[in-house]
């Protein structure tokens, strides 16, 4: 049997204060990256400050080994990509996903109904929408008004600010709900926001809170009604990241999975430096809706981005980003499920990751039959293997859940379409795909060292 470490029974004080120092800028990019928007705008923020210039700047300067590149696409997703030696040999790769499952409006969303304003919503991803009434909920939102000038909406997240709710049925009248089976008793069509109550302003008007509040959004935003047909806004947890526990060993937050792989995966690649192979960290967005659109991993962005590099070679051809593609090594960095021993119907012990034992390794995702999944190669396994013993990274393999219980998949495989050997490499979490989700600060930890070990040293 393979014995799993405890990361708090392996570390010395000086690691214990490097777990607590990361956490606390980790929490720092939870509160300020509720969207993948917001997430791209850090990202290349902090990109900025540590010398990485867009494609556009390095292609006009001229690339060279070590060059810091960040490319922008459509400020949803964003590639990080240090240079190494020779491109075409392949690259150092650690692909993460930068958008949540949460709620989306509709594109005509605010209505009027029994002495309140609310708004339709849409869910995103894999939600049990029965957890989202009743808490605390926060709008963010990006628009481009009449004037032609560009609109970000945050509203929920200061302390001063309002905050949004989705009613529920009362327990003394919810006999009819209690029937039903949980995936029914709360249905996507009551997910609406309550967004205003008063009718002050507009005494003997026709929806005189719905006017109130598109009043407030056309005083505060110039957002008129008819904008939101062309707005993406998006409902989430208005709570802050909080330690957890009275050892403040794990974290809280929304929107965990996946950006404790994407802080790390940052905060790696901004600390790499002359690398032999290329590292690159990717940051790519939907994910949670299967991979799909012009900011998602099946796009040809970074595709194109490698081509653009390579056709300031005097002999470029396409062959050669064909080789840096199927030459390359990635981690696709993605959370699994930790073992919960409230629900432990659900796992398969000896092969469930655990929070608190490290960096989670799963060979393969996918459901039921491996459907789905890529299924990493055991000479790629192997060198990740002694890569982390010779790093001290404390690792663990993890798979999500029994074989028959369900399942679920990553950006893996459309990587390895391009002949690249790729394993999911992540954090094992707890509650997954709720609106808020928990973790341990010692696997959030290991993670980022792993990923540092990968995109610095892996040849």
């Amino acid at each position: 049997m393979n014995e799993k470490r405890s990361v708090w029974q392996n570390i010395n004080s000086e690691e214990f204060d490097k777990i607590n120092n990361y956490s606390e800028e980790y929490k720092q990019f939870l509160n300020n990256a509720k969207t993948e928007r917001e997430a791209t705008t850090e990202i290349i923020r902090a990109a900025k400050e540590n010398g990485f210039l867009s494609l556009e700047e390095a292609l006009d300067k001229g690339v060279k080994k070590n060059d810091k590149i960040y490319f922008n696409n459509k400020n949803k997703s964003v590639v990080l990509m240090v240079l190494g030696d020779d491109l075409e040999e392949g690259m150092n790769i650690v692909g993460s996903h930068l958008d949540a499952p949460r709620l989306d409006l509709k594109a005509n969303p605010i209505y009027e109904q029994a002495e309140m304003a609310y708004a339709k919503t849409h869910y995103y991803g894999g939600i049990k929408k029965f957890q989202w009434p009743t808490i605390q909920l926060a709008l963010h939102g990006f628009f481009i008004d009449k004037d032609g000038k560009e609109v970000s909406v945050s509203i929920g997240e200061k302390e001063d600010d309002p905050v949004f709710y989705i009613n529920d049925i009362l327990p003394h009248l919810g006999a009819t709900q209690n029937e039903k089976k949980m995936s029914e008793g709360v249905t996507a069509e009551t997910l609406n926001i309550v967004m205003g109550h008063s009718s002050y302003e507009f005494k003997d008007d026709e929806d005189p809170i719905k006017k109130s509040v598109l009043k407030y959004l056309k005083d505060n935003y110039n957002l008129d009604e008819d904008d939101f047909r062309v707005a993406e806004f998006q409902i989430v947890p208005a709570a802050k990241a909080r330690d957890v526990g009275f050892d403040r060993a794990m974290i809280a937050s929304h929107g965990q999975d996946d950006r404790v792989c994407s802080y790390a995966n940052l905060k790696a690649i901004l600390e790499v430096d002359n690398p032999k192979i290329t590292a690159v960290g990717l940051f790519v967005d939907k994910e949670e809706i299967g991979s799909v659109g012009n900011t998602s991993m099946t796009a040809k962005f970074f595709e194109n981005m490698v081509a653009e590099i390579l056709s300031k070679r005097e002999n470029y051809s396409d062959i050669m980003v064909r080789h840096a593609m199927a030459r390359s090594h990635v981690l696709s960095a993605d959370v699994t499920a930790a073992f919960d021993p409230d629900h432990d119907y659900a796992y398969e012990k000896l092969n469930s990751g655990y929070v608190g034992y490290g960096v989670a390794m799963s060979k393969y995702t996918g459901a039921r039959g491996k459907a789905g999944s890529n299924d990493a190669n055991p000479e790629f396994l192997a060198k990740i293997r002694d890569l982390f013993a010779e790093n001290e990274v404390i690792w663990q393999t993890a798979e999500l859940g029994k074989v028959d219980q369900g399942g679920g998949g990553t950006i893996a495989y459309i990587l390895a379409e391009y002949g690249a050997e790729v394993v999911d490499m992540g954090v094992a979490m707890l509650s997954m795909h709720a609106p808020v989700e928990l973790l341990s600060k010692a696997d959030a930890y290991m993670t980022y060292k792993a990923y540092k070990a990968f995109l610095d040293k892996f040849i």
